[in-house]
Parts: structure tokens; C-alpha cells; sequence
């Protein structure tokens, strides 16, 4: 008999937005929802009220057996297409298919859908040869109306950062202008803190005073913020002692707990973490275990027979153990989505369970109910700033620093985030706040543009690239170009003279006369509009307004001068520099 199932409140929220957004548009979205917040029910209640053909598409195979027998504890009858469960059927309305098997088999999948249901959707680049972009590809020939919708915890990938463009909530993602991404909108999202504060999940005890600590700090990571297992192994194997006491202290720790799950680095590290655990109470599950065995280790674990459960990137998605209420992370990540991931292993409710104790021995640093800005940090002493744009009033998150008093000193930010309303209809869609706090400014037309920027979004004509001016300059001979370590001002009489500061002791000079209206409106473009990093610009009149408030001026990265008779005369500042030349004091 079918069990009748009573969504939570937010749940079906998530679904009468995706029924509102898709009548109203075929852009693809996303539905962002914590771990352990049945993301499986909002599922099977979108593909019960679908008319057409759904594809519903994961990565694992327990996730396609789960959302499956979700869909079909409805009464409902859903088909399978997975190799890993041996189940390949595309006669119902509605397949739970893993990915990698539709993407080995696209040649049956040439009917029409109406709608993909993507699970995890964090793991859909935007390249177009990946096998999520080739399945889209396919359906939408033979449906060009088709839906995509997204579910994921954790919206974010390293190397891209956020995995959508437009926000509900009237703001966009992505500091870089026509950044791709593989979806278009969020269409609703629940913070963790929400599910905690409710009682619809465990709150986590994090832990920081560990008995011992991995230092990973020297090792390289890749650009998806992992690291090479030859390196990590050469490190762990100098600190044996280290892992010793950590596992003696997660031990000792355990005894008031129910389920432990321990996250290794390398299998040769799980190994050893394997080898310090009580035997009769432990399991180890790594990529390399076989499947039936995987299969039986776990189900072991959960029934409670085992108390350790130690693997290696293995079980950071697909797996439900609500007993879980201990995780001891040994790992090191860049990956702020790994690392939620990691943590909701231990966050799902359970009768006897008051908390989850998650500690960090691996010095991650990872604020858990915020995923930090969905960027990769521009430097490790980076964390969240909230910046307000002078022209629209819109509060950004970018990373930043600040000072002992919280206020912000710097910040990375490029663009505003701020979505505004238009004045031509209520059909028309928000555009986004065209207010920079980094620009390039277009010598051919004065528009400001994001730094990367190739061609003029105002005129478009192309920008001459900064590492063919440095490389320019670098050859001539009547040419001086310095690394830019700072700068100072002097003032005699209405003029403000400027000494740029290079890194090696070289100074270049310039002054500005206030008493010109030209002189004073150059000086302005340059530096009055990128005052306090564009937080706050301004118009300065007089030079006094300008050594009153020299501190928050704008040094620029690079400034070159050419040979005149008898002095250098600066041409060209460039501020917000990124390309191959390095900077003043980078390493």
C-alpha cells in the first residue's frame, strides 16, 4: 500500500516555484536545499504532477535508487536505467537514470522529454562535451521548449564558483561580466541555519581544540581545490605520530557516541587511521573496494554492528546514515561544497542523537552556514565582506579583509550583484546593476568595463590588452615601467604632486593642478572614482580634500613612463592589473 506523504512547508514551496518559474520560462534553474532536507520528496512530487516524459538524472547509484523508490512509495510506477543496478527500462513516463549510463546509451534516449531533474547538480560543468551537457543537447533537438532543473545542496564548484547566474532575491552571482554558467536562475533556496533552528536537522558541535593538527598549508592545490596524493602521503608520512594521537583522542571522544565517520586523505592514509581503530568496531571503504563488499560494510555500519566507518571520497554524497552524529575530518579541501558535503553526512535526524561533534584536523577553516562567496579566495587571510554599491544600495558579499574593528579595508569585488527593475514593463526582465567597483576604462570611449574585458561593451572597439602595453614598454628603450609598491603625496600651492613607490626603491612623479579644471577632472577619473577600492567615490575639489584622505587613495599596479628631455613623464596607470606579469611584493 502507497504511503501518503505530507511535504514540510518548504518543500512545497520548492515546488510551486518550479511549476511558477517553468510556466513562465524555459531558462534552466536551481533549487537549493541543504543536505538531509528531502530533496528525493520535492522530486517524486514535481515528476507525480508531470503530464510528459521526465528524466531524472544522478551520478550514483544509490541516489538513483533512492529518489526512485521515493517516487514510487506514491503508488507511482517510475523506470530505472542504471548498469549499476542492472536495470535499463525507458517505457515509463518517468527514469531515474544515472548519467554515465544515458550518456553511454544517447541513442535511446531520442524521444521527446519535457523536463531533466538533475540531482547533485553541482557536478554539471558548463563544457559542452561533458556528458550532462551532451544529454541536454540531445533532448533539447528533439524538444526545444525542454526544462532543466537543478537540485543541489551546494551551488558552487571550485573552478567556477557559483553554478547560476540570477538569484530570486534580486542579485547575481559572478563578479566577471557573461561568465557562463550551467544554469540560469535560482529559483529557491533554504540556508542551513533554517533547517537547524527548526528541528528539521541535527545541530553541529564544530569543534576546533583537536589534540594535533595536519599542517597542509604548504601543499599546492589543483584548480579544484584538491591536491596531489603523492604529495599528501609524503607529508603524512612524517607525522605518523600526529595521526596516532588524533585517532586515540577521536576514540576517546567516541565513547558517548553512536556512528563515526572518519574522512582520510589518501587510501595509504586510511589505512593507517584503519590500523589504530578498535578492529571488531571498524570498516574501510575506498574507491578500490569491491562493491558487494562496500555494500555489506555499510549496511553493517548502519545497522550499528560497526562503530568506525573510515573511507576515502567515497561517501560524501548518495549515503544516509541518520545515526552518524561523529565526523572527523583528516583531509585537506579547498572546496567549500566537499566540505558541506562532508559535514551533512552527520547532520540528518535520529531518535537517540542530540548533536553531531565534527572536528577538523586538517585545518580547513571552513565556515559551514555560509558557503563563503562561491569564489576561490583571492588570498588565505580573505574572508566574507559586505560592501553597499554607491549607485544602486545594493549590500554585496565579496571576499575582503578588515580591520581590528571589523571595518572593511579591501575587497575583491569587481561588479555590483544588484538586480534592478526596469522602466520598460512588468514583463521585462531585471538587469543588473552596471556600477563598478574594478573597471577598465575604454580609451576610445571613456565606458567602464570588467577587467578582463576584451572589447568595449560601450562602443566595441577593442582594449588594448595590459600585458601587450607592459610587454610594449618592456621593450623600448625610452620607456620605464615600475612595479607600483604604494605612492605619496606633496601639495605646493594648488598642485598635488604624486610619487609612485616601486618595490625596488625607483620612484616615478607627476602632479596635478587643482586650479585647472582639466587636470582636476583627470585626476578625479583616475583616482576619485576608484576611491576606498569604489566603495565610496568621490569628487575632490581641492588638494587638501586629497591629503586629508590620502589613505583610502588607490595606488595602481603598474605605471609607465616614457624619456622626455630631462625627466620621465607618466603615461599610463594601470589599476586592478590581472595577467602573467607579476605584481609589486607577489612572490
Amino acid at each position: 500500500m502507497p504511503v501518503s506523504f505530507q511535504l514540510r512547508p518548504y518543500q512545497q514551496e520548492a515546488v510551486d516555484a518550479t511549476l511558477q518559474h517553468f510556466r513562465q520560462s524555459d531558462e534552466s534553474a536551481v533549487i537549493v536545499l541543504p543536505t538531509g532536507a528531502g530533496k528525493s520528496l520535492v522530486i517524486a512530487e514535481l515528476a507525480r504532477l508531470a503530464r510528459r516524459k521526465i528524466l531524472v538524472l544522478t551520478h550514483v547509484k544509490e541516489l538513483v535508487e533512492q529518489n526512485h523508490a521515493k517516487y514510487e512509495s506514491y503508488g507511482l510506477s517510475g523506470g530505472i536505467f542504471s548498469a549499476g543496478l542492472k536495470r535499463k527500462e525507458r517505457q515509463h513516463q518517468v527514469t531515474f537514470a544515472s548519467v554515465q549510463s544515458v550518456a553511454a546509451n544517447l541513442a535511446q534516449f531520442r524521444n521527446e522529454y519535457s523536463l531533466i531533474i538533475i540531482d547533485e547538480c553541482h557536478r554539471v560543468s558548463g563544457e559542452d562535451t561533458s556528458q550532462y551537457q551532451r544529454i541536454i543537447e540531445l533532448l533539447r533537438q528533439q524538444n526545444a521548449s525542454l526544462k532543466v532543473l537543478g537540485l543541489t545542496a551546494t551551488p558552487y564548484r571550485l573552478a567556477m564558483g557559483w553554478i547560476y547566474r540570477y538569484h530570486y532575491r534580486g542579485f547575481v552571482r559572478g563578479s566577471a561580466d557573461g561568465q557562463e554558467k550551467p544554469f540560469r536562475h535560482c529559483i529557491y533556496e533554504l540556508p542551513l541555519s533554517y533547517m537547524i533552528n527548526r528541528g528539521y536537522l541535527t545541530r553541529p558541535e564544530l569543534v576546533n581544540a583537536a589534540v594535533a593538527q595536519y599542517d597542509f598549508s604548504a601543499l599546492a592545490a589543483d584548480r579544484f581545490g584538491e591536491y596531489a596524493e603523492k604529495d599528501v602521503n609524503q607529508l603524512l608520512s612524517k607525522h605518523k605520530r600526529v595521526t596516532r594521537a588524533i585517532i586515540e583522542q577521536v576514540v576517546e571522544l567516541a565513547a558517548e557516541r553512536h556512528g563515526v565517520m572518519i574522512f582520510a586523505a589518501t587510501v595509504a592514509h586510511a589505512q593507517e587511521v584503519t590500523g589504530y581503530l578498535p578492529q571488531n568496531e571498524t570498516a574501510l571503504v575506498t574507491g578500490a573496494t569491491d562493491s558487494k563488499d562496500r555494500d555489506v560494510l555499510i549496511q553493517r555500519f548502519k545497522q550499528r554492528q560497526l562503530k568506525y566507518l573510515v573511507n576515502v571520497s567515497v561517501l560524501t554524497t548518495g549515503f544516509d546514515a541518520p545515526h552518524v552524529d561523529f565526523i572527523a575530518i583528516l583531509r585537506p579541501t579547498q572546496s567549500v561544497s566537499l566540505y558541506q558535503q562532508i559535514v551533512g553526512r552527520g547532520l540528518r535526524l535520529a531518535e537517540d542523537k542530540k548533536d553531531c561533534l565534527v572536528i577538523d584536523y586538517a585545518g580547513n577553516h571552513m565556515n559551514l552556514h555560509h558557503p563563503e562567496v562561491g569564489e576561490p579566495k583571492p588570498h588565505p587571510d580573505s574572508e566574507p565582506v559586505q560592501v553597499f554599491c554607491p549607485g544602486c544600495g545594493f549590500a554585496n558579499i565579496f571576499w575582503g579583509k578588515t580591520d581590528s574593528d571589523g571595518r572593511v579595508i579591501e575587497h575583491y569585488g569587481r561588479r555590483c550583484q544588484g538586480l534592478l527593475e526596469t522602466a520598460e514593463g512588468d514583463n521585462a526582465p531585471p538587469q543588473q546593476c552596471d556600477y563598478r567597483f574594478r573597471f577598465k576604462e575604454c580609451p576610445h570611449c571613456g565606458g567602464e568595463n570588467d577587467i578582463a574585458a576584451r572589447n568595449c561593451g560601450h562602443c566595441r572597439q577593442t582594449i588594448i590588452d595590459p600585458d601587450d602595453q607592459l610587454r610594449d614598454a618592456l621593450k623600448l628603450k625610452d620607456a620605464w615601467v615600475i612595479r607600483c609598491a604604494g605612492l605619496s603625496l606633496n601639495v605646493e600651492g594648488t598642485k598635488l604632486k604624486i610619487t609612485y613607490h616601486g618595490e625596488d626603491g625607483e620612484e616615478l612623479r607627476e602632479s596635478f593642478d587643482f586650479s585647472k579644471p582639466a587636470q582636476r577632472a583627470v585626476f578625479n577619473t583616475l583616482f576619485g572614482r576608484r576611491f576606498a577600492r569604489g566603495q565610496a567615490p568621490k569628487t575632490f575639489h581641492k588638494v587638501n580634500e586629497v591629503l586629508e584622505m590620502q589613505a583610502m587613495l588607490p595606488a595602481p599596479d603598474f605605471v609607465i613612463a616614457r624619456k622626455q628631455k630631462h625627466y620621465w613623464q607618466v603615461q599610463e596607470r594601470m589599476f586592478d592589473y590581472q595577467g602573467q606579469y607579476r605584481k609589486a611584493n607577489q612572490i
